[in-house]
């Protein structure tokens, strides 16, 4: 009988409740954690289920087959699959894709009708109506065109916005403005009012966002993160907020997480702090997708559509 062992840095108490959840959509399956594994049992395994493991936690199991990430994130997990013929499948869920759309949409209004500002002036007992720009006016960008970008895209659609989209290939994309290349990220910066980074961290893109990228932005922008923080050069993120030339950036994604508490980013006027929460996995619809992923390939032999390793994603 194969075994499929589940591996995670989860708080014991949350790894539970994703192996309760897991379970119950596979009744037929065995599901271990490592310490439950024998000696005798390890070479049987070809399934791991993973949550933020250590690659080298994986190096114990020789004939594992494919990964399964819990996350839509997987560039911690491609060290432990380099040069090896293990497939690591990262979590695709539609409700993933619907959580980051509403996000996505919340966090552009909040820019969009100056709640920073508001608040700044509640706090300062300041009554001052600002501008407002509408929707039609406002020229939003999104980096990225995978399936979180593409759901974000769709539901910003609905107002109206003037979107404009980049990828690393081009792409056609209905009543969206599409862009390619590093010219064409030049290109669609300049006429961003709102730039949302949705974009995978990879070898190409940690801090592709650096200071002369940023500054093609126009003067009085703002910025959403949504991806991994080290996609953008946050050096040069704070001193282009310092001197003005970008307004506001609304940050869930950091390069150390959690962020420290000393770390000066949190009392910036200018930087509104979230805590890794723009598209949380939903437990249930997650699971649902694992399980059909894995019966799938013990019925069919064959394995969901996996990380391409040379890009990253």
């Amino acid at each position: 009988m194969k075994i499929i062992v589940f591996i995670s840095e989860l708080e014991s108490e949350l790894q539970d409740q994703w192996l309760t959840s897991i379970k119950k959509q596979l009744i037929n399956e065995t599901i271990l954690l490592p310490h439950q594994v024998s000696e005798s049992q390890v070479k049987s395994i070809d399934i791991a289920i993973v949550a933020n493991p250590k690659p080298k936690d994986l190096d114990k199991y020789p004939n594992l087959v494919w990964i399964q990430s819990l996350w839509a994130g997987v560039e911690q997990l491609i060290s432990a699959v380099l040069k090896k013929p293990i497939k690591l499948v990262r979590l695709v869920d539609p409700q993933l894709g619907q959580t980051m759309a509403e996000s996505v949409l919340a966090w552009t209004l909040y820019l969009q009708r100056n709640m920073p500002e508001y608040a700044r002036q509640q706090a300062g007992k300041q009554w001052k109506q600002l501008p407002c720009i509408s929707s039609k006016e406002l020229r939003v960008s999104v980096l990225g065109a995978g399936a979180l970008s593409l759901a974000s895209l769709n539901a910003l659609s609905k107002l109206e916005y003037q979107l404009s989209c980049w990828s690393r290939t081009p792409k056609q994309l209905n009543g969206i403005k599409s862009y390619s290349d590093f010219n064409g990220l030049q290109a669609m910066l300049r006429k961003t009012d709102i730039l949302i980074n949705l974009l995978p961290l990879t070898p190409q893109t940690h801090h592709l966002l650096d200071k002369e990228l940023l500054s093609e932005l126009p003067k009085g922008s703002k910025l959403i993160n949504f991806s991994r923080g080290a996609v953008i050069d946050t050096k040069a993120l704070l001193e282009l907020l310092d001197i003005g030339h970008l307004s506001h950036a609304v940050l869930d994604v950091f390069e150390q997480e959690p962020l420290a508490s000393s770390d000066p980013i949190w009392s910036n006027p200018k930087i509104t702090v979230l805590p890794h929460i723009s598209a949380p996995t939903n437990m249930h619809t997650a699971s649902e997708v694992v399980a059909n992923n894995i019966r799938t390939y013990r019925e069919h032999d064959v394995i969901p559509k996996s990380v391409d390793i040379k890009v990253g994603y």
